[in-house]
């Protein structure tokens, strides 16, 4: 659970911890395997409290875990996502919140040489349209340091806020705090830092971390004994960049010996550092290459992501899943990767056991490079494997259906019950509270299917455990679940029917009622583009499973939004047109934009066809992905031309 000094941080800031809530948060944390669980509100609010945290000074997850395992999944999930391309907040600290003298953004980051040189292609690029020599241009590497960054232009001293607003601390400079390198006040950019070692020596038993004790040295009225001493000492100080020792040369020296220069420089300071800055140093180019919302072009933060490690398996652990494939977890020699402490990774399939030889003993090679639970590289050594023949949640003999191993008994298997009914309620989306840790407890006092939570009153919930406040929060939730308007496709993907995701689901009620499909035969379905015939077999079988607990669910009164036979003003602009998203959207999400254009009679698409009409493009698009569109005879709209369509008008 979160600390006073947590929770005193999250009071600074505008987030609101009860869009994920305490308990679901530190969940996450603590298991960062359920992130597949987790809603994409839920994960963004992860994101937005654990980046307060860290910039506090009270770290939760580590900087490799909040990049490589939670920012990676939202990457993963919604590319164009807001959060992945502003500047990430700092909370408020007391003071002045004033406009900064120039605009502090992040820098991108790369973890590999590979994204270092592609980054230089561009610049490469760039060189080229203005007629310079790429391999006659300077390149500049300076450590990154891992302090707190602010901006001094000589009268105050700023944090970075968001980038373009910050908080006047100029009183750390009134506090005797000095600058680097016996350097000089208004140096613009650079970071409030502590030495290692003096850290090591003075502070580590007093203060969790450097992040910890540099948050103290901004926030404190009244400095502690420590700080003032560490101050004093000139041991915590502000290091502007322009002091930086730095490497420059040409590219091809850079990339040449980029193992050696990177070592160099990343060792330079006896500062925390996680990382080193390359950028170029013409000011002509800079400027040609300009920024995003998020970083600059013309700069790219190299950190090093350990991406493998050999590892002793102690053991392999069956666990079932919604659909009854059982899933081979191998337990782990604990061992250190990307940052986090690790002690077990996924072998996908039992036939894949089989094959290695992934059993106690086996030494096996571990990757994890924005995985939530790493994947298992190679076998080096490998040992006897053990096959359960059993299932480890029911006990029920299992079968081979091709490479997995599959627990038959769906309808008794207390894993796939509480997987499906956990399932449900991520998927509808409108719903909080119905996470694992619920549903577990809800199982253990005998409710086995959703209807059930449905029939459950306050009394009831207090009675399995929940606190009274809980208690009827959970049934409110309830109540908002079916009073708040869902699309009936997101609905029907809510039970979980093999092959009927979210896309097959809508594609499906395109051409049928949700209260005809359960009277589909298979040629019916295989009649609607994209779906096949072994699909259609698996979907019919699936719906017939379902029809007891869709009825029950249906006579509630959810408040479903039917996408087939939706009236359409076939004279609207939009009527029988193909759209398609991209880029970060400011006047509304995009399932929110998407559902307002379907319902105008428009398509939305994933990606851009011949067949699509619009590419409503937002801002951070690269040309090369609105170019590609144009070539395909796809007119590119800006989101104002989109929203002057939806109003009726004519672009």
């Amino acid at each position: 659970m979160f600390t006073d000094s947590q929770k005193a941080i999250l009071l600074q800031t505008t987030l609101d911890p009860n869009e994920i809530g305490e308990q679901r948060f530190c969940e996450l944390c603590e298991q960062a395997d359920l992130l597949n669980t987790a809603t994409d509100s839920e994960l963004v609010a992860f994101l937005k409290i654990a980046n307060a945290l860290y910039r506090g000074g009270e770290p939760i997850i580590s900087d490799a875990d909040y990049d490589f395992v939670y920012l990676a999944e939202l990457k993963k999930r919604q590319p164009e996502h807001p959060l992945l391309h502003t500047v990430e907040p700092e909370p408020a600290f007391a003071g002045k919140t004033v406009d900064l003298p120039t605009i502090m953004l992040s820098t991108d980051k790369a973890y590999s040489r590979d994204e270092v040189e592609r980054w230089a292609g561009r610049i490469e690029k760039a060189a080229g349209d203005l007629d310079k020599n790429f391999a006659e241009l300077i390149f500049k590497v300076t450590p990154k340091l891992d302090g707190y960054a602010a901006y001094d232009d000589g009268q105050m001293l700023y944090t970075r806020g968001d980038g373009r607003k910050g908080t006047d601390i100029t009183r750390v400079f009134e506090r005797g705090l000095q600058l680097a390198d016996h350097g000089q006040r208004g140096l613009g950019a650079g970071e409030i830092v502590v030495s290692r070692s003096y850290f090591d020596a003075n502070l580590a038993e007093i203060f969790d971390n450097a992040r910890n004790f540099q948050a103290s040295v901004i926030k404190e009225k009244e400095l502690d004994e420590h700080a003032e001493r560490a101050i004093a000492d000139h041991a915590a100080v502000f290091y502007p960049f322009a002091l930086l020792p730095c490497w420059t040369g040409v590219w091809q020296d850079l990339i040449d010996n980029f193992e050696s220069v990177v070592k160099d420089i990343w060792h330079k300071l006896d500062y925390d550092v996680d990382g080193v800055i390359l950028e170029i140093v013409d000011e002509q180019l800079k400027q040609v290459m300009g920024a995003t919302r998020h970083h600059h072009r013309w700069q790219l933060a190299y950190k090093e992501n350990l991406e493998t490690a050999e590892v002793v398996v102690i053991g392999v652990t069956p666990q079932t899943s919604r659909s009854g494939r059982i899933t081979p977890v191998a337990e782990l020699e604990p061992v250190r990767l990307s940052g986090a402490l690790l002690s077990r990774a996924t072998a996908h399939h039992y036939k894949m056991v089989l094959d290695k030889g992934i059993g106690p003993g086996a030494l096996i090679r571990l990757a994890r490079s924005g995985e939530v639970i790493p994947k298992i590289e190679e076998v080096l050594r490998p040992a006897e494997p053990q096959v359960p023949s059993a299932c480890p949640s029911c006990g029920h003999e299992l079968i081979w259906d091709n490479d997995y191993l599959i627990c038959p008994n769906n309808l008794e298997c207390p894993a796939q019950i509480s997987n499906s009914m956990e399932h449900f309620f991520r998927v509808l989306k409108n719903n909080d509270g119905f996470g694992a840790a619920t549903i577990k407890k809800l199982y253990e006092y005998g409710i086995r299917r959703v209807d059930q939570i449905y029939a459950l009153t306050a009394e009831q919930f207090e009675s399995m455990g929940f606190g009274p406040k809980q208690s009827q929060n959970l049934v409110e939730q309830l109540v908002r679940s079916r009073n708040e308007a869902i699309e009936d496709w997101r609905f029907l993907s809510a039970f979980g029917v093999f092959r009927m995701g979210l896309g097959n689901c809508e594609r499906l009620l395109a051409h049928y009622t949700l209260a005809e499909i359960f009277n589909l035969s298979e040629a019916d379905i295989v009649a609607i583009e994209g779906f096949a015939e072994k699909t259609a077999a698996v979907i019919t079988e699936g719906f017939a499973k379902i029809k007891p607990l869709f009825d029950s669910l249906i006579s509630l009164g959810f408040n479903l939004t039917p996408t087939q036979n939706q009236p359409t003003d076939n004279a609207h602009p939009l009527a029988g047109k193909t759209l398609v998203f991209t880029g970060t959207l400011h006047s509304g999400s995009r399932d929110e934009l998407s559902k307002q254009a379907k319902g105008k009679g428009a398509k939305v698409g994933s990606s851009v066809s011949a067949k699509t009409d619009y590419l409503v493009a937002g801002d951070n698009v690269g040309a090369n992905k609105t170019n590609a569109a144009r070539e395909k005879g796809v007119s590119v709209i800006t989101e104002q031309e989109f929203l002057t369509l939806l109003s009726g008008e004519d672009a």
